[in-house]
């Protein structure tokens, strides 16, 4: 019986150059590649939403160095950068399926969703209450996300990967 290219030891691209293993399969060992972008986009949520906090808290307490972003006078809220992000997430997700495109956009995902929902108070308000009591809001929904997030994946971790998810993780 003869193999199929993509069956032997050794996987090529359509170029006929062998492919790189993900690096996602050496981070996430045991994570099935349609679960992996799930985990990594609750990764991508909860260290971006963290390292926003302390990036606009320096910006608060006027750390030397750190600033605002602004074009022409005009602050550039990091939810604008959320929605780009997720606008790209979206296209990608249309067009490109592979185990190794999904880990990228689960992560890219992750990063987008946190910029825009550290700010959520904002958006519901119309108005910066980033750190009036009001923006406690997004801090609140936030935890929520990662909250319920990880205890979704915490309670449906299913068995280690099989040998046919591992074998589609390109």
């Amino acid at each position: 019986m003869m193999s199929s290219p993509s069956s032997g030891p050794e996987r090529h691209r359509r170029s006929g150059r062998p492919e790189r293993p993900s690096p996602w399969l050496r981070l996430l060992p045991g994570i099935s590649p349609k679960r992996r972008g799930f985990v990594l986009a609750w990764w991508g949520f909860t260290l971006t939403f963290g390292g926003m906090r302390l990036l606009t808290w320096l910006i608060h307490i006027d750390v030397a160095g750190v600033g605002d972003m602004s074009a022409g006078g005009v602050h550039i809220h990091h939810y604008v950068w959320g929605i780009l992000l997720l606008v790209v997430v979206g296209a990608a997700g249309l067009v490109e399926r592979s185990a190794r495109a999904r880990a990228w956009m689960g992560l890219a995902y992750g990063v987008g969703l946190a910029l825009i929902i550290d700010e959520a108070a904002l958006l519901i308000s119309l108005e910066d209450v980033y750190w009036d009591t009001q923006g406690g809001v997004s801090i609140a929904i936030a935890i929520a996300v990662i909250a319920v997030a990880g205890s979704v994946l915490a309670l449906t971790r299913g068995r280690r990967a099989s040998r046919a998810d591992q074998d589609d993780d390109a």
